[in-house]
């Protein structure tokens, strides 16, 4: 079978017929009980009609006959022994069965049915009506058979055109536009299939998209150091000073390497979030644990660090990527604080997010580039030290580790300074309800 439209119709067609078969076999076996009713019946009018002869004669029988004629339709007759009628004097010996004492034949398209008495004296005859011809429900049976073929279609339309979609949609994707997806409000297992590629398509996305942006950003960051290392190789070949130059070499050489190490990060950051440890964390913990390693970086920037606040809701989450991302805001605020200043770090919580802020005193950024700040590589060139050591993913790899996390990171100039605000939503496990302390 090469359609699906085709072995839908089919099938369900096959499930009408044997439905119809299986409904006349039922009818057959409900209309045996209606028979002996049937049969009672005739077995009354057949002694009513003797009763009648007996006490009016042929009068009476006549007017019993005209009544039965009313109140079932057809035409009926006591006849005697040999067939004559005992009101109009006609020989219908031609309607008693042979051999038979009750039955129930059809003759020309008629129910003849014919009973006799015990004692053989008279017979009972009931012809019912003509029967109609077969051909004259041939309409309805048209109609029955084309609103069965629409209900069919349209169910085969239900079921077969998602498919359809499904089958294009993944086509698109093979060849290449990653951003294709599904669109679909059922609530069936296709709207269940619809979003299951969805998610996957979104994490193959992330993954490629993270994979590109991995090589085109290492390529582009590798030219100056590289170029930097080229010429002190030859500076330290030909001057006298090789240890200036080997110095140099030396900071490239540390330069890639934390590039790297962060480029490596953050595409684990971008990966399958499957593959992430999610579990309940205390993330007032978290907190400390990133304060009091910070808190020599501060006194070697000769700056200090206030923590204001208490969390006492556990999250739902990575512990590692929840712990760099803060720490590698608050390491940004350290980097440009200007001496003998405060970096504040503030929580906060309320019943949808947990709230962390962290400000320093320095520079602040342009308003214009506030929203840059977050993208990989960037450096406010005349705001920010571009000697400090960084490479410009810090904020970039706390960025993406909030995001997996379905919270928000934002910047604003705090005059003086710049403000970082995380907002982390209270999630909850598959099966786990993350509940306050």
């Amino acid at each position: 079978m090469r359609s699906l439209y085709v072995g839908i119709l089919l099938a369900m067609a096959g499930t009408l017929s044997l439905s119809l078969v299986v409904f006349l076999a039922i009818s057959k076996q409900i209309e045996r009980p209606f028979y002996r009713t049937f049969e009672a019946t005739d077995e009354l009018q057949l002694e009513d009609a003797r009763k009648a002869l007996d006490r009016g004669g042929p009068a009476a029988v006549w007017a019993y006959m005209q009544r039965s004629d009313r109140l079932f339709g057809g035409s009926h007759y006591l006849l005697n022994s040999a067939g004559v009628d005992v009101v109009s004097g006609q020989d219908r010996s031609n309607l008693i069965p042979s051999g038979s004492v009750e039955a129930r034949q059809h003759r020309a398209g008629e129910l003849v049915i014919s009973r006799r008495t015990q004692d053989g004296a008279y017979w009972f005859i009931a012809i019912s009506p003509k029967r109609p011809h077969p051909w004259i429900f041939f309409p309805y049976y048209l109609l029955v058979i084309g609103a069965t073929g629409i209900l069919c279609w349209i169910a085969a339309v239900w079921l077969v055109s998602p498919i359809r979609d499904l089958t294009a949609t993944l086509e698109r994707f093979g060849r290449g536009d990653l951003s294709t997806r599904l669109h679909t409000r059922r609530r069936d297992e296709i709207g269940y299939l619809a979003r299951a590629f969805n998610e996957t398509a979104d994490r193959l996305q992330r993954l490629l998209t993270s994979e590109r942006r991995l090589l085109a950003d290492i390529s582009h960051e590798l030219r100056s150091p590289l170029a930097r290392m080229k010429f002190a190789v030859r500076l330290a070949r030909t001057s006298p000073d090789q240890v200036h130059a080997l110095d140099r070499i030396e900071r490239d050489v540390d330069r890639i390497a934390s590039m790297v190490s962060e480029l490596v990060e953050i595409t684990r950051a971008e990966g399958d979030p499957e593959a992430h440890r999610f579990e309940p964390v205390d993330l007032q913990e978290v907190v400390n644990e990133i304060v009091s390693d910070g808190r020599l970086e501060a006194e070697l920037h000769e700056c200090r660090l206030q923590v204001q606040g208490r969390l006492n809701r556990t999250l739902w989450g990575d512990r590692e990527f929840l712990r760099r991302a803060i720490e590698n805001v608050l390491r940004n605020a350290i980097r440009y604080s200007p001496s003998h200043s405060a970096v504040e770090v503030t929580l906060a919580e309320n019943a949808e997010s947990t709230i962390v802020r962290i400000r320093d005193h320095g520079p602040g950024v342009p308003e214009e580039k506030l929203t840059q700040i977050f993208k990989p590589f960037f450096r406010v060139e005349e705001a920010r030290d571009t000697h400090s050591g960084g490479v410009g993913l810090g904020l970039s790899i706390a960025t993406r580790a909030i995001q997996l996390h379905q919270g928000t990171i934002v910047a604003e100039n705090a005059k003086p300074g710049l403000g970082v605000q995380i907002t982390l939503p209270h999630l909850q496990s598959a099966g786990h309800t993350v509940n306050a302390d």
